[in-house]
């Protein structure tokens, strides 16, 4: 740099240039300090973001892991851990068991004895009784049952044109195949997950009839509109009633995931599979009408559809009491898990209650939860548990005023276990179609367990367009004391 006595020699041409020049300097120092202040200031940002993302860590690395036990977790994603294999030996003994006899043998076989074993004298004409009946089972000879049709013809001699016999009921040309072979694919296929490929072995191996993949696919084609009738009628009887329950679970359709949606009530269930997991599924399956009381889970798409009050899940409470309890929340969370507990055990005795102790239960119930809810927890877990009975308190012991109404969504998730299981074995389906006939085969199954008919017998009926049979005749249950 020059010094202020050579400043004075230079021209003003020179002088200009000069000023300009430190002028470019000072603009590329004041862009340079810029950028670093916006890297700064980035890095600030960053080194703030990083600081809030330890400070979550942190605090969940105190936090117990969430299990089956208590969360919703899955129960096939909970961790087993490492147990002492010795064999124990039994803390109580207990009688042995036997196989029951047949109720219905195909055949008897009465065999009189003919010789004493002891000293060989005849015993023909001597009275005898049954000492020992034991049954000896054996399946038949598996083979397919084909009947081959004959269709004769001939030329009409009256008007000479062709002329050719009518087929008989129930052979009438096309699909070569039955409706007890049909039914027997079609629950192998969707009760017991077996795949395509190997069903067409099994149906070979097993029955002697050689079936292909496509005629399979074909089958099950066949068959959605008879399937969609008989849930039809399903659908049709829950909507009579005045308790629904409902629940959902993922599954996937081509390279999404849809999900299963279950709605259900006594001897009736439904299942729908729908690309959502949105209010716009549970809208859709009532339509207009609205039942009394739903059962459900706190999942806000399945709530505020009931005509008089929603049952929220007990089960799912008292799991998410146990996860704030292993946090480590001992004013809240103790005394919650204990009560709804207690309800639930009042829930399983409603069959032997009077209407006056229900309602004694509830009152006390209720101030039991009005004492709890007066705690103030110190973990941010029991504060959250707390908010969350805090929003759904009203729907808690509806069960205890209607003994149709569960106390627990426990039997949704009981009806939507084979489709978890079918998803973990065959990961679902390819086409919706196929999606929307296992929801309506499922709806029959499950139906026909609740009302005790076999799965083959309501897919033949389904099949041949027949209704479900009605529940046996069970024994009445016991009295129920009067108030």
């Amino acid at each position: 740099m020059a010094g202020p006595t050579e400043f004075s020699s230079l021209s003003s041409a020179e002088k200009d240039a000069l000023i300009l020049t430190l002028m470019a300097r000072v603009e590329a120092l004041i862009a340079r300090v810029d950028g670093l202040t916006s890297e700064n200031t980035a890095l600030m940002a960053a080194n703030t973001g990083l600081k809030e993302r330890v400070a979550w860590l942190e605090a969940k690395r105190g936090q117990p892991p969430k299990t089956p036990d208590n969360s919703s977790t899955p129960p096939a994603q909970g961790q087993k851990g490492n147990a002492d294999s010795a064999p124990r030996p039994k803390g109580k003994a207990h009688p042995g068991a036997h196989r029951s006899l047949h109720p219905n043998p195909t055949r008897s076989c009465d065999v009189p004895a003919k010789h004493c074993q002891h000293c060989r004298a005849d015993v023909c004409e001597v009275a005898q009784e049954v000492v020992q009946a034991y049954d000896r089972i054996e399946i038949s000879e598996i083979k397919p049952d084909v009947t081959r049709v004959r269709l004769r013809g001939g030329l009409c001699p009256c008007c000479t044109r062709k002329f050719v016999a009518e087929a008989p009921a129930g052979l009438e040309p096309g699909s070569p195949f039955g409706p007890n072979l049909r039914a027997f694919a079609i629950y192998l296929r969707f009760s017991h997950a077996i795949s395509f490929e190997r069903l067409s072995r099994l149906m070979s191996d097993l029955l002697g009839v050689e079936i292909s993949e496509g005629a399979l696919v074909n089958i099950l084609a066949d068959s959605r509109s008879a399937f969609a009738r008989q849930t039809s009628l399903i659908r049709a009887r829950l909507l009579v009633g005045t308790i629904l329950e409902s629940d959902e679970t993922s599954v996937r359709v081509g390279k999404r995931t849809w999900w299963t949606w279950v709605f259900h009530h006594a001897d009736d269930c439904c299942f729908v599979i729908r690309p959502s997991r949105g209010k716009d599924v549970v809208a859709e399956f009532p339509g207009e009408v609205r039942p009394d009381y739903w059962v459900s889970d706190r999942f806000a798409a399945q709530m505020g559809w009931a005509g008089k009050d929603n049952q929220v899940c007990l089960a799912h409470l008292i799991r998410e009491a146990q996860y704030a309890i292993d946090s480590g929340d001992t004013a809240f969370a103790p005394g919650l898990r204990k009560l709804l507990k207690q309800a639930c055990g009042i829930g399983s005795r409603r069959a032997t209650l009077a209407d006056a102790t229900l309602r004694s239960y509830a009152y006390q119930l209720d101030a039991k939860l009005d004492a709890l809810l007066r705690i103030t927890p110190t973990l941010t877990a029991g504060k959250k548990l707390q908010d969350a009975i805090r929003g759904c308190r009203r729907h808690l012991f509806v069960f205890l005023a209607n003994r149709a109404i569960p106390p627990t969504n426990n039997g949704s998730e009981r009806a939507l276990r084979p489709g978890v299981i079918f998803r973990k074995v065959t990961n679902c389906f390819r086409s919706e179609w196929a999606a929307k006939l296992y929801g309506d085969i499922r709806s029959v199954i499950e139906t026909a367990r609740r009302k005790a008919v076999g799965p083959l017998d309501a897919i033949i009926s389904t099949l041949n367009g027949a209704p479900l049979a009605e529940t046996p005749t069970a024994p009445s249950p016991l009295p129920r004391p009067s108030g």
